[in-house]
């Protein structure tokens, strides 16, 4: 099948991949841009995985103030060159990522920043609920089990649903970035401020 240069032109700019990362998504997809742009997300993906233990020293503090000055959000977004920090793609994660920080409240990046003391503590809560009264050890387990997968889902960055597409995590925004980039990000670290909170 021909695949034209207007169908390459416009998964491109939906996409931000290479002219022949397109192509090969096309002829793949039998010209369907949709399609191409999903096969192009999975490739993207698998690519991102192999760049993530790459160094990421360079990059940007970047900071978001939610309209109305009562809420702001300071983030260190790294990436592998300073070329890359500079890029549109970049800057653009790091506002989504503030965005997120700022309407989500996350406690931390990922579920390995949460000290032991806290999950503990969180596991208690939930092995005193009504609902496990009289059930089995094993069922028990399973149960605080999931309500702790549930809870990392919330407080853990990472893991936390796109506020603007809860189809994907912040996690595949990074890879899809990563894949478009053609280097590693990591977001470092964050601070999230509202008028009024103790520190």
């Amino acid at each position: 099948m021909e695949i034209s240069a207007a169908l390459v032109k416009e998964l491109r700019e939906k996409s931000g991949a290479g002219i022949l990362d397109c192509k090969e998504a096309l002829k793949e997809s039998k010209g369907d841009v949709e399609a191409a742009f999903d096969f192009l997300r999975k490739h993207g993906i698998a690519k991102a995985a192999k760049k993530a233990d790459r160094e990421a020293n360079e990059g940007a503090v970047l900071s978001y103030i939610h309209p109305g000055n009562k809420l702001g959000v300071l983030l260190e977004l790294n990436c592998e060159t300073d070329f890359v920090a500079k890029t549109d793609v970049f800057l653009d994660l790091a506002k989504e990522v503030s965005m997120q920080i700022a309407a989500s409240n996350p406690l931390t990046v990922t579920r390995d920043d949460i000290s032991k003391e806290i999950v503990i503590r969180e596991k208690e809560v939930y092995s005193g609920g009504e609902d496990l009264k009289g059930k089995p050890e094993n069922i028990i387990e399973k149960i605080i089990d999931g309500k702790m997968e549930k809870w990392y889902k919330q407080v853990c960055l990472m893991e936390q649903a796109f506020v603007k597409d809860p189809s994907k995590s912040i996690s595949d925004l990074i890879k899809e970035s990563i894949s478009k980039l053609g280097e590693n990000i990591t977001i470092k670290r964050f601070a999230r401020f509202q008028l009024g909170e103790n520190a």
